[in-house]
């Protein structure tokens, strides 16, 4: 039990005084990043799906 007591403590004392946290501006930059780049790989995966999709029509009307 001493263990487990010591590790929170120790976990407690590391995210309080030694983990350095990101400002408000700074997590919104970084949160508009992340959406842009979601953005850009969902449309990315979306024209491949088409492509994909329209490339199999023609093969399946050349062969049926």
């Amino acid at each position: 039990m001493k263990k487990i007591k010591a590790y929170l403590k120790e976990s407690y004392n590391e995210l309080v005084h030694k983990v350095t946290w990101p400002s408000w501006a700074q997590l919104q930059s970084s949160a508009v990043v992340v959406m842009v780049g979601s953005v850009i790989l969902s449309l990315i995966v979306l024209a491949m799906d088409l492509l994909f999709r329209n490339g199999m029509q023609v093969i399946y009307e050349l062969l049926y």
